[in-house]
């Protein structure tokens, strides 16, 4: 059994991420044509470049005045992106949030959740077996203060987009990944430690197929 999660020390400790490189030899019809859901995975570890690189293409900020690569309903970025590492180079195993502007990770807890964190998601092996798991949360009140009930909508329509992404983006790193919506919110909360306005909408193992 992997040890619990235990809390950070504060203040928390800011991991600086590789800058996300902007080209590849890999087309993108070609890894439209590749994309499969990979629910098994060989147990090599990732490495910190490609947890980078996976995060932003996710979430991640393309321009000076705060664009990012999925579209978001106004501009108000109502989702969260966070890694569970478990099995990553340069990376100790723990829950980490997605600073988007500084293309960071903060620690939040530290230890391999693994086991509890599938337990939370009915028992789905791809989560205890991946090198790491990637969570978009939502706060549906960044959104629907503008936008009322219509925005939770628009939030989900933005984890669409952000989770394909990084699909996309594993595809094309030579990963496999799997969406996963099937879970039990309130025990993903308990396991993680997230706040009562923190929603969460997809876990997304990802590791070596």
């Amino acid at each position: 059994m992997p040890p619990v999660a235990r809390k950070a020390e504060l203040p928390s400790k800011a991991i600086t991420l590789p800058e996300p490189r902007l080209d590849s030899k890999v087309a993108i019809e070609r890894v439209l044509y590749a994309r499969r859901s990979v629910r098994e995975f060989s147990g090599a570890a990732l490495d910190l470049a490609q947890v980078a690189q996976l995060a932003w293409a996710a979430e991640g900020v393309t321009g000076a005045e705060g664009h990012r690569t999925a579209p978001s309903a106004g501009g108000l970025y109502a989702l969260d992106l966070y890694v569970i590492a478990a099995n990553v180079h340069g990376l100790p195993a723990g829950f980490y949030k997605y600073q988007q502007l500084t293309h960071e990770v903060v620690s939040i807890t530290e230890g391999d959740i693994r086991a509890q964190l599938a337990h939370a998601a009915l028992e789905q092996t791809a989560i205890a077996y991946a090198a790491a798991t990637f969570l978009l949360s939502a706060v549906y009140t960044r959104i629907s203060e503008k936008y009322g009930e219509r925005g939770i909508r628009y939030t989900h329509m933005e984890a669409g987009h952000a989770a394909q992404n990084l699909l996309l983006q594993a595809v094309a790193l030579g990963l496999g990944a799997v969406l996963v919506g099937a879970f039990d919110d309130a025990a993903v909360r308990r396991v993680l430690r997230l706040g009562k306005a923190d929603m969460p909408l997809y876990l997304i193992p990802v590791g070596h197929p």
